[in-house]
């Protein structure tokens, strides 16, 4: 009886994320898998796209899609997670795990990750989702770029992040247009507290 009271009580009580999540685990864990089952597909169909006819090694990075809503969704931690493992999996899947390009990937992502986390949630007042993805992008490629000049020993480098850069706003643009289209489409999602 005391039971259906306080399921009864709990469905009125606008609930945040965490807590919901806390309180229902199971659904919690899948649904950080979805997410980075979500992350690798993105990775997958994101390599069949040939976009180093246009700048080499330029990517679209859709499957950072997952890794902001995660954020934005659950918060910093289960962000990184989705993160983390959408690229140990995708390389693991690619076949290129602890190769450069692993080390490319998982260099931009973190300093990306890093980067947008500090955004969202220090500077959220000057900067919307769509700010917070563009910024993500564009310190994905810095990231990226001290990788490679570090493990190739070439300095020279530094004159293709401008190129870089070029790509990385429309694809952050595009990224962030997307999350923020999800997110408002979760608005009457108990998700977001609100059913």
């Amino acid at each position: 009886m005391i039971e259906k009271s306080l399921i009864i009580i709990s469905v009125f009580i606008r609930i945040e994320v965490r807590d919901f999540m806390r309180s229902n685990r199971t659904r919690y864990v899948c649904l950080v898998g979805l997410l980075i089952s979500i992350g690798l597909v993105l990775h997958i169909v994101e390599s069949l796209i040939p976009m180093s006819y246009i700048v080499p090694g330029a990517k679209m990075g859709l499957a950072n899609i997952a890794s902001l809503l995660g954020m934005v969704i659950f918060g910093f931690k289960v962000g990184f997670l989705v993160l983390f493992f959408r690229i140990v999996l995708g390389s693991v899947i690619a076949g290129t795990f602890l190769s450069f390009n692993f080390m490319m990937s998982f260099s931009g992502g973190v300093l990306g990750f890093l980067l947008m986390g500090l955004v969202y949630y220090f500077a959220s007042d000057y900067f919307s989702i769509i700010g917070v993805s563009i910024v993500g992008a564009l310190f994905h490629n810095v990231g990226q770029i001290f990788t490679a000049m570090y493990i190739i020993s070439n300095f020279g480098l530094v004159y293709y992040l401008p190129y870089l850069a070029l790509l990385a706003i429309p694809a952050g643009l595009g990224i962030g247009l997307t999350v923020d289209f999800t997110w408002n489409y979760l608005f009457y999602s108990p998700l977001r507290g609100k059913a």
